[in-house]
């Protein structure tokens, strides 16, 4: 799947052929496992939309571009091409013809789409890019307003939420070393552990005060903010573990597809 730099006209959009996904939900919910998952359980393409903003911060930010003026940063996107290969794990992003996947989830990055996707305009070509890339149906489509402004029509809605203090812990376990280390990482651990309790304690606090502070500005942008679209069911992981929510997307997604 290919996101080209200008947007087709509808008469080239082609007509849907398969049911599409769409998952929306706050910054750290979860929402790219379950659309990574649930693409390999119905045998359908994963396409995580905020992928494609990433990677136009990313060339904001490699470009010395600013965050708040909307007409550069449509004129960055009018000259940006962007290609998403899905992957069983994920998606493969070239971000004109360079593989950027690690780079766009780095946290510079991450916070860059965040302000730059307050755009109205530059919404507004970004949602008329994903219904192309999403038109034949067949994928789960993930981001912050698939189900009402991309996709109104989807067959499928689920909106993906947690409380901020659980989405942030997962967040800071997340950048927490690996559960199986190698030989070298468990000599290093030999020694003791260069951060005291309260010094995690205010990391992970800060990484909650951070997507708190996302929420804030996805919730009262102008141009789609982040609400779950009327027919959406919402799916509150708070209490969840990862298995159960898995669990229980796949039935919504049974429950609304043909037999």
């Amino acid at each position: 799947m290919t996101l080209d730099a200008q947007p087709q006209s509808d008469s080239e959009v082609p007509k849907r052929e398969r049911p599409v996904i769409a998952i929306d939900g706050p910054a750290g919910a979860g929402k790219s496992t379950l659309a990574a998952h649930l693409a390999r359980r119905f045998g359908f393409l994963n396409l995580e939309t905020g992928a494609m903003y990433r990677a136009l911060a990313l060339k904001a930010i490699e470009n010395d571009y600013g965050f708040d003026e909307e007409a550069p940063l449509l004129s960055l996107a009018s000259n940006t091409r962007i290609t998403l290969e899905p992957q069983l794990e994920g998606n493969r992003v070239l971000l004109d013809g360079t593989d950027v996947s690690r780079r766009i989830r780095e946290q510079d990055v991450t916070s860059a789409a965040s302000q730059i996707s307050i755009h109205p305009q530059l919404r507004a070509w970004m949602v008329h890019q994903q219904r192309a890339l999403g038109a034949k149906g067949g994928v789960v489509m993930e981001g912050r307003d698939i189900g009402t402004a991309v996709f109104p029509d989807a067959e499928v809605k689920i909106f993906l939420d947690a409380a901020p203090e659980v989405r942030g812990n997962r967040r800071y376990r997340q950048a927490a070393p690996v559960e199986h280390p190698t030989d070298r990482q468990n000599a290093a651990r030999q020694a003791p552990d260069p951060q005291t309790i309260e010094q995690k304690r205010l990391a992970e606090a800060a990484i909650i005060a951070e997507l708190k502070e996302r929420d804030h500005r996805d919730r009262t942008r102008v141009e789609s903010p982040l609400q779950p679209a009327a027919d959406a069911i919402i799916l509150d992981s708070t209490a969840m573990s990862l298995n159960e929510v898995l669990a229980a997307a796949e039935a919504i997604v049974r429950s609304h597809l043909p037999a």
